[in-house]
């Protein structure tokens, strides 16, 4: 990454996977933050509960990576989910239900920093992560998940296109964030 990155910059970051090659890659393309790593779900709850982090990043297999999002969730910890092996529909709406910010695809990883960039950017002036990451990667899912994969849950997804500022996963994370919480909003 050249130059410093305003949104990563300083940051301190948790990241949670089981393969240590892709903990590896994360702290490489976050150079500009402090991660913490964990490879296992004890070693990440530890983490968790005895530090402050600004984001998480968390592996969905392996890590048991949906509990832990409710953990963060419940710190009040912006968190991304990070999969290969459970990329598919029924993760995604978990994550989007559980109070993620966001849901990447592992192949994805090489462009880790500009996407979490764009992310935090959007999260800092209140514009909708979900919305940006389906306008950047929906091409994407709609490759994995099979064409016209919405309809399935035709009615989470009209919901939840209606509501991408508002949707219920991002009301807990907000019910759990010390500055709206401190405003008594």
């Amino acid at each position: 990454m050249s130059g410093k990155n305003p949104y990563l910059e300083g940051k301190k970051i948790l990241a949670v996977d089981d393969e240590k090659d892709v903990l590896d890659t994360i702290e490489e393309a976050l150079e500009d933050s402090h991660v913490d790593k964990a490879l296992d779900f004890k070693t990440a709850v530890e983490l968790i509960n005895s530090r402050r982090y600004d984001l998480a990043i968390l592996d969905i297999m392996g890590v048991d990576g949906l509990t832990l999002l409710e953990k963060t969730v419940e710190k009040g910890i912006p968190t991304v989910m990070l999969t290969a092996h459970a990329l598919n529909a029924q993760t995604l709406m978990a994550s989007i239900r559980k109070g993620a910010l966001s849901y990447l695809p592992k192949e994805k990883l090489a462009e880790l920093d500009s996407i979490l960039t764009e992310l935090l950017e959007a999260m800092t002036q209140g514009r909708p992560t979900w919305k940006l990451l389906f306008d950047k990667l929906g091409d994407f899912f709609d490759q994995k998940f099979g064409k016209g994969w919405r309809e399935k849950d035709k009615e989470f997804w009209s919901d939840f296109s209606r509501n991408y500022q508002i949707g219920k996963g991002i009301q807990s994370r907000l019910s759990h964030d010390e500055k709206i919480t401190s405003r008594g909003i």
